[in-house]
């Protein structure tokens, strides 16, 4: 076919059907657009199919079996307690099959039109669309990139995704490693940390920095967890090489230490999939750093065209994606919209779970906060005691002078769905009066976030005042 012989039309084409994707596909239609979504893989993207579901299906089995370990306390008894990593497979197998289906179903309910194949911009009004020895060009009024990332590379370790293991590889694993290396410390290195030790694999965990990644007080509690649970962390660590055979991996650290381990997995974060896509020779703006630069519609510097996910600045969570992927349908009907990062929750699926959303403490000190802090633990908690939940505490971070809420930060049982409740604090600007009014739900996790913010004012019921000190 010779471009611009014929051209199919459509109001919004969108590339890639990954979590953003396909929400700002169902969000158009709903809004009356044509929409036409193009992915060349399979739907649900990385996210969906190598990443964020298949990891989390395993850190849900390592929590189950966890949780089966400490069952007899509740008078649960079993002699033994065998782990199956071939029907954990199995299940994430079926997970990804069901939830790919029901996405296939919104769609088509929702009259958006499914393409399979490679996509790329030949005009800034025209996308040109590939599978096998099918060609075809559509002109449209608007288009949306919504392509993703990959797993970034590093130049001293070569993934062969047999020993040596990324995010795409590291649950299709057939065997549990005796020994499994962690380089990286986002929150996809912590949780296959947390999964595997539970599975049975002895873990060490590289990280480049100093610390952790979080709030200081959750690093310490964090490490504390680790080292309890027999997980060893280099700080600071350089790779100046890496080596595999077929029964081991050796690792080499600037600080001429050798590590040797049966598995080695690398989670350094995403590189955006904007490669092959046709908008350098447009000349789409770019960020020094290699995303697509966009406003806060998600617009980009040609018009009609947005980008949303892993492809722009910023985390590379589904959880922006999906905002980003409702806005730029919006913006693209015409409703005032925008995206604002500020307040984006942050959730590790460890044992136990990390949230966190605002400043943490040093950050609310470097901006020029008089800064507060309350923190309850769980181990003062009825709940989480009867549970047998006792790690982990909330803590809440106020500015003294407005007794602004600036920042929740949770590790322990509840934390993830507890942190929407943090959110909200912050996006209408809630200070610690608005968490004392309430009644909370007794007994619940939820009453720890109450006591947080009553240790701010030295009013936590459960937690023992501090000793009077008398003069010697």
């Amino acid at each position: 076919m010779v471009v611009g012989e014929l051209a199919h039309e459509r109001d919004l084409m969108i590339i890639g059907g990954g979590p953003g994707g396909y929400h700002a596909a169902i969000r158009a239609a709903q809004l009356g657009q044509t929409v036409t979504l193009i992915e060349k893989e399979a739907l649900g993207g990385v996210c969906l199919n190598k990443g964020c579901i298949p990891s989390k299906v395993f850190t849900e089995g390592a929590a189950k079996l966890a949780s089966l370990r400490k069952a007899d306390q509740f008078g649960i008894e079993s002699e033994s307690i065998h782990f199956n990593l071939k029907k954990l497979q199995a299940h994430k197998v079926k997970m990804i099959h069901q939830l790919r289906k029901s996405i296939a179903s919104l769609c088509k309910a929702n009259k958006v039109e499914l393409l399979n194949g490679s996509a790329f911009f030949l005009s800034e009004d025209r996308i040109g669309v590939e599978n096998g020895d099918q060609y075809d060009v559509y002109r449209f009024k608007h288009a949306i990139i919504a392509t993703g990332g990959s797993p970034t590379v590093n130049a001293k370790v070569e993934i062969d995704h047999e020993r040596i293991l990324n995010i795409w590889s590291m649950t299709n694993l057939e065997m549990i490693p005796e020994k499994l290396v962690i380089f990286g410390s986002d929150y996809i290195a912590l949780e296959i940390a947390m999964a595997y030790h539970t599975f049975g694999s002895q873990v060490t965990l590289l990280i480049e920095q100093e610390d952790l990644l979080f709030d200081y007080s959750i690093n310490r509690e964090l490490k504390r967890v680790f080292k309890k649970n027999g997980i060893n962390i280099i700080r600071n660590a350089v790779i100046s090489a890496v080596s595999a055979d077929e029964n081991h991996v050796s690792i080499h650290l600037e600080k001429e230490e050798i590590l040797t381990c049966t598995h080695m997995f690398v989670s350094k974060g995403q590189t955006p999939n904007v490669e092959n896509l046709g908008i350098n020779r447009m000349g789409i703006e770019m960020t020094e750093s290699g995303f697509i630069q966009v406003n806060k519609q998600c617009q980009t510097s040609m018009p009609a065209i947005y980008a949303i996910g892993d492809v722009t600045e910023g985390p590379a969570l589904a959880a922006k994606a999906i905002r980003q992927g409702k806005a730029a349908a919006e913006a693209i009907a015409g409703i005032s919209t925008e995206v604002d990062f500020r307040f984006l929750p942050i959730a590790v699926h460890t044992l136990p779970p990390i949230a966190s959303v605002g400043l943490t403490e040093q950050e609310a000190y470097e901006q020029g906060y008089q800064v507060n802090t309350g923190q309850f633990s769980l181990t003062s908690n009825g709940f989480a005691a009867l549970r047998g939940e006792r790690d982990g505490f909330i803590k809440v971070i106020t500015d003294k002078e407005s007794h602004l809420i600036l920042g929740m930060h949770m590790i322990g049982y509840g934390a993830i769905e507890l942190i929407t409740s943090g959110v909200f604090t912050l996006e209408m600007a809630a200070r610690d009066e608005d968490w004392l009014f309430p009644a909370y739900p007794h007994p619940s996790i939820n009453e720890s976030m109450l006591e947080a913010v009553e240790a701010i004012k030295k009013q936590s019921i459960h937690i023992m005042p501090e000793k009077e000190r008398f003069p010697v």
